[in-house]
């Protein structure tokens, strides 16, 4: 099978034979390799290795094409990193795509045109390079459950984007195949705690040093994976003579700031620290710019906060940013999962006592005593399965959807498929530990679809590299290792960490309680005019589409006016992050 290989551009690629034609457009900054030999032709972006090794110094597709390629699920078993491959087999014909095990770098794939495929890491290339694509109405529906558009659909029609851990398979008669590779096994080691505490601190220690660069710093929130992280990079810096450069953002709100404890981790290890507090001047400057900039709208309202502390170490001369992205995710650190425990003791108890709570409890006379109403919300929560249980504060869940999204939509959507979604995910995890079901849950939902777009993408837009040593392949892998009574006994977080680096972070960071890196647009939204204007307005354009209910729209902002400025400012960010975006990039 002959095929034509031609580099269109800078960052094009064009492969074609007889029946197919493949076009691979990248962004402008991320790193490329590519190599053939008379059977394959690989192109490599980002960064792969050879598990348990470190970043290859010499060509990553050169050291690809002397792996065995014709079998590429089992050629996933070899490899590490943070990438994105696409494989020819020039004798078959066979496309193959395959991403990292969380899916690090986005991968779309235009099948609007059965022959010819276009494959590109950024959106507005694929939506750019043919006719225009009409929105999808199952992906904004989405966007209003999720804050974000999880894989595999996108915010267009015939163009789909990569699961994690996939190896794809890109064919000109069927729709995109996507075999999942990474799923591991959660079985519990027999080594002591205390030996998987010193394998925790080395693997880590490893993680971070492979992932050093000249002109490196790391983002230091004060929590315990920006701590850990930071003082790794201290670490590994002192005997070069160099002190670790690390940057947090501020906020000059009540309940949003956290960097006394950055500072705490800053002193302790002695690094060059800088905070910038962000103002609401920014926001209003940025609004636009960050909205508009990711491949599809994106409703986190912390991704400001990561842009403006990206800018401020790309402005010092900082080329790549260490983030702690992951660690809460595989050593159980998020609040749900303890909290999560409470109620799964309702799912032990034996059914027919499981009955009486519910008809004793379960009733609008048992939410009147003031005595038993605790108690008939917690039967109420209780009897929702997980990972449904997880969405019980979702604006979905709290709103009628007929009167919040427009008639016309709703006809064309199942309001089923993101639990059903969740659901899926959830029961494929290989555990029976409900700990490690929801850990499994969040590194598709949490961290692929949303807290790795959110930093990378503004990282990227601030001229930075990011990289997430916490979540490289091995120390997941081992993560798995790690019984989950061990990494959050009873209602302890993260226990199983803390102990591992007792003694090497300060006693505070390892007693704080749990924080993020939020944004008080809410607050910020009820003081500042300028930002009060800019999102009333794109209130009333988003009421001119065929999305939500104008009376919804009215509703959420008299809500947010006399309500809560913290849950009803979310829900205002998110419509309004879906207008700016759609008014940039919608036809």
């Amino acid at each position: 099978m002959s095929w034509t290989i031609a580099q269109s551009a800078e960052r094009q690629l064009q492969l074609s034979h007889a029946k197919i034609a493949v076009t691979l457009t990248l962004s402008s900054r991320q790193p490329i390799a590519m190599a053939q030999n008379a059977q394959h032709l690989v192109a490599v972006i980002g960064r792969v290795r050879p598990y348990e090794q470190d970043y290859l110094r010499q060509d990553n597709a050169l050291w690809l094409l002397t792996q065995p390629l014709n079998e590429p699920v089992t050629l996933t078993q070899a490899l590490a990193g943070f990438f994105l491959i696409l494989l020819v087999n020039k004798q078959s014909g066979q496309v193959s795509i395959i991403n990292d095990h969380v899916g690090s770098i986005p991968c779309y794939i235009d099948q609007r045109d059965k022959a010819n495929i276009h494959i590109s890491d950024n959106m507005p290339a694929l939506h750019g390079a043919k006719n225009s694509a009409s929105l999808a109405p199952q992906a904004l529906f989405n966007y209003l459950f999720f804050h974000c558009i999880p894989s595999p659909l996108s915010i267009y029609q015939g163009i789909s984007k990569l699961e994690p851990g996939v190896v794809a398979k890109v064919n000109t008669d069927q729709p995109l195949q996507q075999i999942n590779y990474y799923q591991p096994v959660f079985s519990p080691s027999n080594d002591s705690a205390e030996a998987l505490m010193a394998r925790c601190k080395k693997l880590i220690a490893v993680a971070v040093k492979r992932n050093m660069a000249d002109n490196c710093a790391a983002f230091l929130s004060g929590g315990l994976d920006s701590s850990t992280v930071a003082g790794m990079l201290a670490k590994h810096q002192q005997p070069l003579g160099k002190a670790a450069k690390t940057y947090s953002i501020g906020f000059e709100a009540k309940g949003y700031d956290e960097t006394e404890y950055a500072l705490i981790t800053a002193k302790h290890f002695a690094t060059e620290h800088k905070v910038h507090y962000l103002q609401p001047d920014e926001i209003a400057q940025h609004f636009n710019q960050v909205a508009g900039y990711f491949n599809e709208p994106f409703g986190n309202s912390s991704a400001m906060a990561a842009y403006i502390c990206a800018k401020t170490a790309r402005a010092d001369g900082i080329t790549v940013m260490l983030a702690g992205d992951g660690g809460d995710e595989i050593f159980a650190g998020n609040e749900r999962y303890v909290k999560q425990k409470v109620f799964q003791r309702y799912s032990a108890l034996p059914g027919p006592l499981q009955a009486l709570l519910k008809l004793g409890l379960d009733n609008p006379l048992a939410d009147k005593l003031p005595l038993v109403k605790k108690a008939s919300s917690y039967v109420r929560q209780a009897k929702v399965p997980l990972p449904d249980r997880l969405d019980s504060y979702n604006f979905l869940n709290r709103f009628n959807l007929a009167q919040m999204f427009s008639p016309t939509l709703l006809q064309q959507v199942d309001t089923h498929l993101p639990a059903q979604q969740k659901r899926e995910r959830y029961q494929a995890c290989r555990s029976e530990d409900a700990v490690d079901k929801m850990m499994y849950l969040d590194w598709k939902f949490t961290l692929a679809d949303n807290d790795l777009v959110k930093v990378s993408q503004m990282c990227q837009l601030a001229g930075v590299e990011v990289r997430f040593p916490l979540f490289e392949k091995e120390l997941v892998d081992f993560s798995c290792t790690v019984p989950a009574r061990l990494k959050a006994p009873g209602q302890k977080l993260r226990d199983f960490y803390k102990a591992s680096f007792r003694g090497f972070l300060p006693d505070a960071t390892i007693s704080k309680s749990k924080h993020g890196f939020g944004l008080p647009f809410g607050v910020w939204m009820k003081q500042r005019p300028d930002l009060h204007s800019l999102a009333l307005s794109a209130l009333q354009s988003v009421k001119q589409r065929d999305i939500l209910q104008p009376t919804f729209i009215d509703h959420a902002i008299a809500t947010f006016e006399n309500g809560h400025a913290g849950y009803y400012g979310e829900l205002v960010w998110i419509i309004v992050v879906l207008e700016l975006w759609l008014q940039q990039h919608s036809t």
